[in-house]
């Protein structure tokens, strides 16, 4: 018996003295450690063995050893001036922003970065990819006030206002009270009728440089009925008289606006002549289905600038122009095409038309100007959006 527990004693001495071994040599390690973390070592510590290792491990959690990510860390050794306490915190790796460049070397085994990062308090801002914040700055900076839609003419704007970001009325001058950016016009070049000379002068006048700034309207058809017949060369002569220098003060310009649609050849010789580039693809689109809204859309595409559709209405195009005048019929295109035009990629603004020749059911307002079944029915579409 006596013999038996003078072995026990022997036996718990030699294991007190390997756990003091082990002890030391946790705690040189945890220096080096330490130093490591703080930029003051760069010499990896020595190699353990699997059972040394964790009583390194164990020992660090106790004193707040500095150890690769992961591992609780003392606030005081990894963050001098971060606090005074000896509190135990977990350092988790974080990427770097992508828009930071950050140099980085890869941590290889038992090789511990020379720093620890310090602790930032901040919030990433969500990662919205490349497209989408390309498409959202040409957004905000080519859609007037962030909305779509808007009005060719003033008559029903007392009744839309709220719900539109922009309006115009082929003037140079479009004036009224409330948020929506009304546009001017540079709407031909003197010589189609009266209104056109008026115009003409009006805008020569111009005394401030617009936001955004139309350009002919329907060149490409004969003088009259509401185009303004102008050749290429006319037309480019006039544009770098008076379009270029406001788009030289920082003006966005809106090209020529065909007559014949998809069907032009005018602006493409147009496109090659001028000077200076258009900065939105102004287009009409006088349709009665979207199949045909589509292929004059895509038809403009090809000139890879935004698209303002500044007028659209429901017309049956060929061989005649005939508007529609089937009050089922035209609820039907509206609640189509505004969807659409809100939500198609290449189009940042677009106009309900309350031109010339559209009849007498598709304008929005009434004789005695109040909305009309289809001016509400528009006002019903884009206040789903706006």
């Amino acid at each position: 018996m006596l013999a038996l527990s003078f072995l026990s004693v022997i036996t718990l001495a030699l294991a007190v003295n390997a756990y003091k071994s082990h002890l030391q040599q946790a705690n040189r390690n945890h220096h080096e450690l330490a130093a490591a973390a703080a930029g003051r070592c760069r010499t990896p510590p020595t190699r353990q063995s699997s059972s040394s290792a964790d009583l390194v491990t164990q020992s660090a959690l106790l004193v707040g050893a500095a150890l690769p990510t992961g591992i609780p860390v003392s606030a005081s050794e990894a963050f001098p001036s971060y606090s005074k306490s000896w509190t135990t915190i977990v350092v988790k790796p974080t990427p770097p922003p992508s828009s930071t460049h950050v140099h980085t070397e890869p941590v290889h085994d038992n090789v511990l970065p020379t720093a620890v990062p310090a602790p930032v308090a901040s919030t990433a801002a969500p990662d919205i990819g490349e497209e989408k914040v390309a498409a959202t700055s040409k957004t905000s900076a080519f859609t007037p006030n962030g909305i779509k839609a808007g009005i060719a003419g003033g008559d029903s704007y007392p009744y839309v206002k709220d719900h539109i970001g922009w309006w115009y009325d082929w003037s140079p001058t479009p004036s009224k009270s409330g948020k929506p950016i009304g546009v001017p016009m540079l709407w031909g070049g003197g010589t189609a009728d009266a209104t056109d000379a008026a115009r003409l002068k009006a805008f020569q006048q111009l005394k401030t440089v617009p936001v955004y700034v139309l350009g002919f309207e329907e060149p490409d058809c004969a003088p009259g009925s509401g185009s303004a017949g102008m050749t290429v060369d006319a037309a480019v002569s006039k544009w770098e008289q008076l379009m270029a220098p406001l788009k030289a003060k920082g003006a966005k310009l809106g090209s020529p606006s065909m007559c014949k649609q998809a069907d032009e050849t005018w602006l493409a010789e147009f496109a090659k002549k001028i000077k200076t580039p258009w900065d939105i693809t102004a287009i009409h689109v006088n349709k009665n289905s979207l199949d045909g809204v589509k292929k004059d859309i895509d038809h403009y595409k090809k000139y890879g600038k935004p698209i303002w559709v500044t007028e659209f209405a429901c017309v049956a195009d060929n061989p005649n122009f005939v508007p529609c005048t089937n009050q089922a019929q035209i609820n039907k295109f509206i609640q189509d095409i505004v969807p659409f035009l809100e939500s198609h990629p290449d189009i940042y603004a677009y106009a309900y038309s309350n031109g010339l020749g559209l009849g007498n059911v598709w304008p929005m307002t009434t004789s005695d100007g109040k909305l009309s079944a289809s001016g509400k029915a528009y006002l019903d579409a884009i206040s789903k959006f706006h």
